[in-house]
C-alpha cells in the first residue's frame, strides 16, 4: 500500500501521524511511505530521520494526496484540503464529525473511506486511540488553568495550592473519564481543592478509591452542577459521548454566576463542548471572556506539546495502520471489531450511527 503523511496545516498543530520506527516497519513489510518535507520538524523529527527509515519525501502535499491510497493525519482535513481527496481513498485521522457538517458533506460527496481515531472502540468500551490525547489534555488543562488564573492574564489572582492560612483554589471537573481522572491527578498534586462530577456512580466510587477520598465526588445533576460551578475558580469540561455531540451540561446562566476572573477549560470542545458558552479557539488566540469568565477552548490542546503527543499517539495508531496496510481495510475490519467501529464514512454514506444522528443524515450499517 502507498501511505501518505501530509504536514498538518491546522493553526498551532505541530504533531505528525508517524515516527521513523513506523516508517521502517511499513517499508520492511513492502509498503511505500510518502512524507511531506518538514512535516516532522514540530515534533523534533527531521527529514533525514524519515529518509533513513525508508520514506520518500515530497515537496508538495498535493502530490501526497493525489498518489496515496491511505492518508494518515492527526487532525481533520481542512477546507484547503477538501479538493485533494479522491474516491476510495482511506483517510485515517481524528475527524470528530458530529459538529462538522461541511466536512462530512465533502467526505460523502467524494466517497472517502473515513476512519476516525476517536471512534475505534474495544469490547470494554475504551477508546484506545483517544485515550493518550485525553490523558495529555487532562493534564495540560490544570497547568493552563493555573496560568490564566494569574491576575496579569485577567484571572482572579488565585494560586492553585494556596498557602498556609489561605485556602487553595477550587477546581471543578465535569466528567470522571480519562480527561477528568488525569486533570484530578494534576490538580490534586498541585494542592488544589478538587471536585469531580459524573453521572456514573461506579466511576465516582473508583475515583474515590483511587485518590483515597482526597477529592470530592458528586453525582452530576442540574442542581449539583449549578452549585459547584458557581464556586469554581477553575472549571474543566471533560465530558465525552462516543462520537456524538457533547451535551451542554453547564448553561449560560450558570456561567453568569461564576466569579469574575475564574477560568473555564473545555476539553470537550472538539465534540461541541459541554458548556453552553464555549466555542473553538486556537493556540494563537486561545481565550475569550463571557461575563468576565475566561474561556480557553483550544480544540487541539496536545498540539502544544507536540513531541510527547506524537509519540504517545503513534504508539496506539500505528498497529491499526499496519494491519490495514498488510490486509487491506476491509479484511482488517473483518478481523478487528474495534477497528470496524472507526469507520465513519464509506461509499458516500455515514457509517457511524452517532454522527448520522447528530447531523440528521442517513445511517448505513456496514459489515465486511
Amino acid at each position: 500500500m502507498l501511505i501518505g503523511i501530509p504536514k498538518e496545516i491546522k493553526e498551532g498543530e505541530y504533531r505528525i501521524s508517524i515516527v521513523p520506527a513506523g516508517v521502517k516497519t511499513l517499508v520492511d513489510a513492502g509498503h511505500r511511505v510518502l512524507i511531506e518535507k518538514k512535516a516532522g520538524e514540530g515534533s523534533g523529527i527531521s527529514d533525514e530521520d524519515f529518509i533513513r527509515a525508508g520514506a520518500k519525501m515530497k515537496e508538495s502535499n498535493k502530490d501526497i494526496w493525489e498518489e496515496s491510497e491511505m492518508i494518515m493525519k492527526v487532525k481533520e482535513p481542512l477546507p484547503q484540503e477538501y479538493d485533494l481527496m479522491h474516491e476510495g481513498q482511506i483517510i485515517f485521522t481524528y475527524f470528530h464529525l458530529a459538529p462538522e457538517r461541511e466536512l462530512t458533506r465533502v467526505l460523502l460527496e467524494r466517497k472517502v473511506i473515513g476512519i476516525a481515531y476517536e471512534t475505534i472502540e474495544l469490547d470494554d468500551g475504551t477508546l484506545p486511540l483517544l485515550t493518550p490525547m485525553s490523558e495529555i489534555a487532562g493534564r495540560m488543562a490544570v497547568h493552563i488553568g493555573a496560568y490564566f488564573l494569574q491576575k496579569e492574564h485577567n484571572g482572579r489572582g488565585v494560586l492553585l495550592a494556596g498557602v498556609p492560612g489561605v485556602e487553595p483554589a477550587n477546581v471543578v471537573i465535569l466528567g470522571g473519564g480519562v480527561v477528568g481522572t488525569n486533570a484530578a491527578k494534576i490538580a490534586l498534586g498541585m494542592g488544589a481543592d478538587v471536585t469531580v462530577l459524573d453521572i456514573n456512580l461506579n466511576r465516582l466510587r473508583y475515583l474515590d478509591d483511587l485518590y483515597f477520598g482526597s477529592i470530592k465526588t458528586i453525582m452530576s445533576n442540574i442542581q449539583n452542577v449549578g452549585e459547584t460551578v458557581s464556586r469554581a475558580d477553575l472549571l474543566i469540561g471533560g465530558i465525552l459521548i462516543h462520537g456524538a455531540l457533547t451535551p451542554h451540561v453547564v448553561t449560560r446562566a450558570m456561567v453568569s454566576y461564576m466569579q469574575r476572573g475564574s477560568v473555564i477549560i473545555d476539553v470537550s470542545v472538539d465534540q461541541g463542548g459541554c458548556i453552553e458558552t464555549t466555542r473553538p479557539t486556537s493556540h494563537e488566540d486561545p481565550t475569550y471572556e463571557v461575563d468576565g469568565v475566561i474561556h480557553y477552548c483550544v480544540a487541539n490542546m496536545p498540539g502544544a506539546v507536540a513531541r510527547t503527543s506524537t509519540f504517545a499517539l503513534t504508539n496506539t495508531t500505528f498497529p491499526y495502520c499496519l494491519k490495514m496496510a498488510n490486509m487491506g481495510y476491509r479484511e482488517a475490519m473483518r478481523s478487528d471489531k474495534a477497528l470496524m467501529k472507526g469507520l465513519n464514512t464509506s461509499d458516500g454514506k455515514v457509517t457511524y450511527k452517532p454522527v448520522a444522528e447528530a447531523l440528521n443524515l442517513e445511517y448505513l450499517k456496514v459489515e465486511f
